[in-house]
């Protein structure tokens, strides 16, 4: 089947071994990316084409922004504090101190400012990570366990319904949210990817809360709808491994688009040479902008 779909254009050439977790600064008006397995969090200046590298020295699997400036960070090792302008690393909390096997993964802030990100497995060992939120008074509170490779997180305008993915699965989730408590309830599916299209991996929403999801393996970011769970847009790019999106620009109305290279041959990255850059595709729709950390 075909749907309505644009494709993707280069925004930054460079070689992220795994890119992930892309925020855009509304304030700032700059993308923040992270390259998860090479330690690295990126600030990327669309006006001049400037990438700006910060080595955390870790693994970092997401980056938020803090209202009272700043990033909250989901490192390998746990939750810090980290301020660019310093380079200084605040440790917060290390929920799973006794899984040296685990790190972080993907995540985000929920729209009471609220910093939830999930683990997973080196070896992906099925069902070894959790979904973690850290609350705006510093406790972590596990959300999910039994969680293989936890990516994609968004909450709909309404703030009663957060969607979450679990890549294996190839389902895209729905809760019901309460947003003064932060709990999660009533699990459902809203969407399923057959393996021939991918995995679903990193997720943003739009204005009309339509989900677009990136598929790992399957070279496109797809538009959802998640009442009718149906595809209804896509944007393809000119490389297989696309690992997350968010939305960006003045006017909240281009998909920045992270990529990687992990696991592929030299054959492969011949064949896909742009693997690991940051693509963008200007679209006629519009996205919100990022929640951020409020303690």
């Amino acid at each position: 089947m075909t749907y309505p779909s644009t494709d993707a254009k280069l925004e930054l050439q460079t070689e992220a071994h795994l890119g992930e977790g892309p925020v855009w600064d509304e304030a700032e008006q700059k993308l923040y990316w992270v390259d998860l397995l090479s330690g690295n969090l990126h600030r990327y200046d669309p006006d001049d084409g400037n990438n700006i590298s910060y080595d955390i020295g870790e693994h970092v699997g997401a980056a938020v922004l803090r209202e009272s400036g700043g990033f909250v960070l989901a490192l390998a090792s746990g939750f810090a504090f980290y301020d660019p302008d310093t380079g200084r690393i605040e440790p917060i909390s290390e929920p799973e101190s006794d899984k040296p096997g685990n790190r972080f993964n993907d995540g985000k802030c929920d729209p009471s400012g609220r910093f939830w990100a999930g683990t997973m497995a080196y070896d992906l060992k099925e069902g070894a990570g959790s979904l973690y939120c850290l609350t705006r008074d510093l406790k972590v509170k596990r959300k999910l366990s039994g969680i293989t490779i936890s990516n994609g997180l968004a909450w709909n305008r309404a703030a009663d319904r957060f969607f979450y993915i679990d890549t294996p699965t190839g389902n895209v989730y729905s809760f019901q949210y309460n947003d003064q408590s932060g709990e999660i309830t009533d699990k459902q599916t809203v969407f399923h990817v057959e393996n021939e299209m991918g995995y679903p991996d990193g997720m943003t929403i739009d204005t009309e809360d339509k989900l677009w999801v990136a598929l790992y393996a399957g070279g496109k970011v797809i538009r959802i709808d998640p009442v009718a769970g149906e595809i209804i847009y896509e944007i393809h790019l000119p490389v297989p491994k696309v690992t997350s999106c968010t939305f960006g620009g003045k006017e909240l109305n281009e998909l920045y688009i992270t990529t990687c290279r992990e696991h592929m041959t030299d054959e492969e990255i011949e064949k896909f040479p742009l693997s690991g850059s940051l693509f963008k595709a200007k679209l006629p729709f519009k996205g919100l902008p990022a929640d951020r950390y409020s303690a």
